[in-house]
């Protein structure tokens, strides 16, 4: 118990210190989480609204696969994006191995289909509301799509937290695309699961609390700008 308690207050000081080693990695971590779910919003939210409000052959397949990609075992999203990025892969000669770009590239995949998946629940239930008054205003598909996204938005609100919430934490796939360099690819998850290994515990926690207070930061963030609960909705 004086070991942990003894790495609590190490952890404390590093993080009251602004220690530059972990300020650097929070950073970041911050950076290619946000790039990742930016990427993966701008795809997912649109595709996951066009299943909502469409009807086509094979849409029961492609619900279906894109519910079962969310639960891709991110080792293994970290393996393939790492054998298409090596020098012997088809896009080897980008050279974005071991770089933040693969690292956001390994995320995106992995919540994509999550916020994908959220956004088709959520607009599925508004579309039944709103199906019969956008069908007599003869609105196109697009049309239709943003009025939903639009009247919708607090539930996407919280597709794009849960995908905020599975990136940050995400391990094994950015370990493997990353290569975990310091200064270069380092980030809180890696460095957590480096300096645990290491012995540091002083320093592992530290990031571990940065990590939460990243993430607690974030989802205020966000519900503040969306007035959410200034509105009586939150």
């Amino acid at each position: 118990m004086t070991e942990i308690f003894e790495g609590l207050r190490a952890a404390f000081w590093l993080v009251i210190a602004l220690d530059p080693e972990l300020i650097d990695i929070a950073l970041r971590s911050l950076q290619v989480t946000l790039s990742a779910l930016v990427i993966a919003c701008v795809i997912a939210i649109p595709f996951g609204t066009y299943l909502a409000i469409s009807r086509f052959r094979r849409r029961r397949l492609v619900i279906a696969v894109v519910n079962a990609m969310m639960g891709l075992p991110p080792v293994v999203v970290g393996l393939i994006v790492y054998l298409m990025l090596s020098r012997s892969g088809p896009f080897g000669v980008l050279g974005l191995l071991f770089t933040p770009t693969a690292m956001v590239i390994a995320q995106v995949i992995i919540i994509t289909p999550l916020i994908a998946s959220i956004t088709h629940q959520a607009m599925r239930e508004l579309w039944a509301e709103y199906h019969d008054l956008l069908i007599s205003m003869h609105t196109t598909k697009w049309q239709r799509v943003k009025t939903l996204m639009w009247d919708g938005r607090r539930n996407l609100l919280t597709a794009a937290l849960a995908g905020f919430g599975r990136a940050i934490g995400e391990v094994g796939a950015i370990m493997i695309v990353g290569g975990n360099i310091d200064n270069v690819t380092r980030v809180l998850t890696t460095a957590i699961a480096l300096e645990t290994g290491k012995g540091d515990f002083a320093l592992a926690l530290a990031l571990g609390f940065v990590l939460i207070a990243l993430a607690l930061l974030v989802n205020f963030a966000i519900h503040w700008l969306s007035r959410t609960e200034r509105e009586g909705l939150w």
